[in-house]
C-alpha cells in the first residue's frame, strides 16, 4: 500500500520543531514493500493459528484467489464450430470468472452423455433431442444455454437432381444411425418418405460423388466443403432448420445435480463461453484456432476459415432470438416446439419425461451478450 504524502508549509514545520520536547524522533513509516511483507507474514501466521494451512484461500484485496475447476466436453473433434469455447479458454475469459476450465475433445467413439451421467465431466456439448430423450433413460441432464440458434444438420444433393426437399421421394438417402432417433422421423413424415430409401452413412463422401441419385446427410460447414474440394462442383445444400426442424444445437448441458449444487460455476461458465463466441466471430479468432489445431492436428486453416464464414453467413450464433436477446439464448416456445415434435413423432414417452426439468433459461435470459 502507498502512504499519502501531505504538502505542509515550511513555517509550520519550523514552528512544530521548536515547540517539540526533547524526545526521540518519530520513526519514518516503512516503505510500501515492507507493508506487503508484513501483510503476508501476518496472513501466514493467521493461517497457522486457525489450522488452515498455506494453501487455504483468504479473501484479501490484490491477492489471487483459487480458480474453481470445471470441465466441458465437445461433441466432435475440435473445429471452428467449437471456437467460442476455445476462445474463452485462450483469452482468459474463464479465469476472469473464477474458473479453471478444461475443454475436452469428443469424437465418434466418445459417448459424452454417458461421461456426463458418470460424473466424469461437468457439462457437455449437447443437443435438445438427445437431452430430452435422456430423461427417458434415467439421465437427468439439463440444457442451460444454446450457442447455436439453428441445428447445422443438412441434406446434400446433386444440382439438377435434388433442387428442393420435395424431390426426395425415390432417392437413396445416406443417414447415420443417430438420425433414426432425431431428424429422420420428422423428415420422413414431412416429405412422405420411406425407410427403404435409407442406407448407412459412413462419413465418406465418395458414394455421394459417384451416384447422382444419392442424397446424404452432413454438417453445414463440413461435408459440403469436402465435396466441393474433392469433386470440383458445388452441391445443393438444404439446412433442415430452415425447413422447420426446431432444435437448438451446440448447447451447454449439465446434470441437474450440478445445476443445483454449483449454480455460480455454471453461470460463470455460460457467461464466459457466450462472450467467447462473440469474440471469436467478431474479433480475432487466432487464439482459439491455435488451440483447435493443437487438439486436432488434422484441422487446417482453410477449413477453419470456411467454418467461421459459414457460421457468420447463416446467423448460426447471432441470428434468430440471439440478435435481440443475446448469444446463448433459449426460449420456452422453442424448447416446447422441439418437445411437442418429439412426442408427435413418438420419439419420446411424455409419461416418462418431466419436460420442465429438461432445460432452464435462468442462466441466459438476462445475460444479453449481444452481437
Amino acid at each position: 500500500m502507498n502512504l499519502p504524502i501531505r504538502n505542509t508549509p515550511t513555517t509550520a514545520i519550523n514552528a512544530a520543531a521548536s515547540a517539540a520536547t526533547p524526545a526521540a524522533a518519530t520513526p519514518a513509516p516503512p516503505p510500501a514493500s515492507s507493508w506487503r511483507t508484513l501483510l503476508r507474514t501476518g496472513l501466514q501466521r493467521l493461517r497457522c493459528v486457525l489450522g488452515l494451512g498455506l494453501g487455504a484461500s483468504l479473501v484479501v484485496p490484490g491477492m489471487a484467489l483459487a480458480q474453481e475447476k470445471f470441465s466441458y466436453m465437445t461433441n466432435w473433434y475440435a473445429q471452428a464450430e467449437h471456437g467460442g469455447f476455445y476462445q474463452a479458454l485462450a483469452k482468459g475469459f474463464y479465469k476472469r470468472e473464477g474458473l479453471d476450465v478444461t475443454v475436452r475433445m469428443g469424437g465418434p467413439q466418445v459417448n459424452g452423455m454417458q461421461l456426463l451421467a458418470a460424473g466424469q465431466i461437468d457439462c457437455f456439448m449437447g443437443y435438445d433431442v438427445a437431452t430430452i430423450k435422456g430423461w427417458e433413460n434415467g439421465i437427468q441432464s439439463v440444457t442451460v444455454a444454446a450457442a447455436f440458434q439453428k441445428d447445422p444438420q443438412v441434406l446434400i444433393g446433386h444440382p439438377g437432381v435434388l433442387n428442393r426437399l420435395e424431390d426426395l421421394p425415390g432417392k437413396t438417402i445416406l443417414i447415420s444411425s443417430a438420425a433414426n432417433t432425431s431428424y429422420w422421423p420428422w423428415l420422413k413424415a414431412t416429405y412422405k418418405l420411406q425407410d427403404s430409401q435409407t442406407r448407412p452413412y459412413t462419413f465418406n463422401v465418395q458414394p455421394f460423388i459417384a451416384d447422382k441419385n444419392v442424397v446424404q446427410q452432413g454438417y453445414l460447414s463440413s461435408e459440403p466443403y469436402a465435396i466441393e474440394q474433392q469433386a470440383g462442383f458445388k452441391p445443393n445444400v438444404f439446412l433442415l432448420s430452415d425447413h422447420g426442424w426446431p432444435p437448438y444445437s451446440t448447447t451447454v448441458v449439465c446434470m441437474e445435480d450440478t445445476v443445483k449444487r454449483r449454480p455460480k460455476a455454471v453461470a460463470a461458465f455460460v457467461k464466459a463461453s457466450m462472450e467467447g463466441w462473440r469474440d471469436y466471430l467478431k474479433g480475432d479468432p487466432s487464439p482459439a484456432n491455435a488451440l483447435i489445431k493443437k487438439d486436432n492436428p488434422n484441422m487446417t486453416d482453410d477449413k477453419i476459415a470456411h467454418g467461421i464464414r459459414i457460421l457468420n453467413q447463416t446467423g448460426m450464433v447471432f441470428g434468430g432470438d440471439a440478435a435481440k436477446l443475446g448469444v446463448g439464448i433459449m426460449t420456452d416456445e422453442r424448447m416446447k416446439s422441439t418437445y411437442d415434435m418429439m412426442v408427435s413423432m413418438k420419439l419420446v414417452d411424455p409419461t416418462k419425461v418431466p419436460f420442465a426439468r429438461t432445460y432452464t433459461t435462468e442462466f441466459v435470459r438476462n445475460l444479453r451478450v449481444l452481437p
